[in-house]
C-alpha cells in the first residue's frame, strides 16, 4: 500500500492423470475449507491463494494455541498474499506475526479493492512498515475487513499503527486494538478516504501517535461508530483517545473514554477542517483524561459539533471541555488544575514499538 492518508487533507498475488471427479480443484478445496498446520507458512500462503481464486468464500482454519511466524514478506509490503477474494481465517488462541528475527519491514495482511477478509479468534502482531505507509498490522484499501474476537497488537506504521482503512469498511466485534504505534497519526486505527468503521465491544488500548493526532483512532474524512467500547490509555499530540476531523462523523454509544493523554483534546478532539465534523455521545462517559494545555475531556474546535445525550464528561484535567461552552451540557470545574508536562509520554526511540 503505497499511499498514505495525510492529516489536514484526506490524506498493493496476492494430480496428473486423475479425473476432476477424483481430485478436487483448488477452488473446490478452498470452498470446502483448508486446515493449515502450526507455523506452516507455505501452507498458509497457498491456502490464501486458493481462497482468493475460489468463486465461493474461502475458509482457512489455523492450528489452535499456535504462533505463525512470518520471516520474509510475500510481496513488497505484506507478509501474506493480498486479499482479493472472500477469505475467512479462523484460529483459537492463534497468532500470526512478523517474526522477531525478520530483517525486512512488512505488515501482516492487506485487503485490496474487491476483497473481503474475516478474522476469527486471532492475534495479528509485530507488523512494521515505514513512515510513508499506513496499516502496520492490517491495511484495508477499498475492501472489507471483519474482525471477530481478534487482537491487533504491537504493530508500527507511519499512520494507522494497528489498522489503516482507506475508503473501505472495517467491522470489529469484541476485538481489541492495543499497543500499536504510528510515527505520525492514528496510533491504533486510521479511518479515512470516506471509509466506514464500526466497533462493537472490545477496546482501543494504549496506542500511540508519536508526532500527530489520534492516539486510539484518527477518523479523517470517514464515518466511525463505537458501541460499548473502552478507549483507554492512548496518547497523541491532539486527540489522545479519539480524533474526528475533515468533515467526519463519530458516534459513541455506551462507550468509555478514559485515562488518555494529549497536549490538547486528551479524550476526544473534534476538528472542523474541510467542513463540519460531528461527534455524538449517547450514554457514554469521558473521564480522567489529561491534557497539557486544554480540552482534558473534549476539545471542540470552532465549527465542530458535539452532542451529549445521557452522557457525562467529568473529572478530566485541566478542564472537561474546551473552549468553555462549546459542548452543550459540559461544564468545567470552578478550579482548573494544570497537569505537569511530564504527564505526556516521551517520544518512542528509533521508531520502535515499545512494549
Amino acid at each position: 500500500m503505497k499511499n498514505v492518508l495525510r492529516s489536514g487533507a484526506v490524506a498493493a498475488a496476492f494430480g496428473v492423470g486423475l479425473s476432476l471427479a477424483v481430485l478436487p480443484t483448488g477452488s473446490a478445496k478452498a470452498a470446502a475449507g483448508a486446515h493449515v498446520r502450526c507455523n506452516d507458512i507455505t501452507g498458509l500462503v497457498n491456502a490464501i491463494n486458493r481462497a482468493n481464486a475460489s468463486p465461493n468464500a474461502g475458509r482457512i482454519t489455523l492450528a489452535p494455541h499456535c504462533t505463525y511466524n512470518l520471516t520474509t514478506p510475500d510481496n513488497a509490503d505484506d507478509g501474506l498474499p493480498e486479499i482479493t477474494g472472500n477469505v475467512t481465517i479462523t484460529g483459537r488462541d492463534t497468532t500470526i506475526r512478523r517474526a522477531p528475527s525478520a530483517t525486512q519491514d512488512f505488515r501482516i495482511l492487506h485487503v485490496v479493492s474487491g476483497g473481503t477478509l474475516t478474522l476469527n479468534s486471532l492475534t495479528v502482531s509485530n507488523g512494521r512498515v515505514g513512515a510513508t505507509l499506513s496499516g502496520g498490522g492490517i491495511a484495508n484499501t477499498n475492501g472489507t475487513l471483519n474482525l471477530n474476537r481478534t487482537v491487533v497488537r504491537n504493530n508500527l506504521a507511519g499512520t494507522g499503527g494497528g489498522i489503516g482503512n482507506s475508503g473501505g469498511r472495517i467491522d470489529l466485534d469484541r476485538s481489541t486494538v492495543e499497543r500499536n504505534t504510528a510515527s505520525s497519526f492514528g496510533g491504533g486505527i486510521v479511518n479515512g478516504g470516506n471509509g466506514t468503521m464500526t466497533m462493537k465491544g472490545g477496546a482501543l488500548l494504549r496506542n500511540r501517535a508519536v508526532t500527530g493526532p489520534g492516539g486510539g483512532l484518527e477518523n479523517i474524512g470517514g464515518t466511525a461508530s463505537l458501541d460499548s467500547v473502552s478507549v483507554r490509555g492512548n496518547t497523541a499530540t491532539i486527540g489522545g483517545g479519539l480524533r474526528n476531523t475533515n468533515a467526519s462523523t463519530l458516534h459513541l454509544r455506551s462507550t468509555t473514554v478514559r485515562d488518555n493523554i494529549a497536549v490538547s483534546g486528551a479524550g476526544i478532539s473534534n476538528n472542523s477542517v474541510l467542513g463540519t465534523s460531528t461527534v455524538t455521545l449517547v450514554r457514554s462517559l469521558v473521564t480522567r483524561n489529561t491534557a497539557i494545555t486544554a480540552g482534558g475531556g473534549i476539545l471542540n474546535e470552532p465549527g465542530g459539533q458535539v452532542t451529549l445525550t445521557d452522557s457525562r464528561v467529568v473529572r478530566n484535567r485541566p478542564d472537561n471541555c474546551s473552549p468553555a461552552g462549546s459542548v452543550p451540557g459540559c461544564t468545567n470545574p470552578a478550579t482548573v488544575v494544570t497537569p505537569p508536562a511530564s504527564q505526556l509520554a516521551p517520544p518512542a526511540k528509533d521508531n520502535k514499538v515499545r512494549k
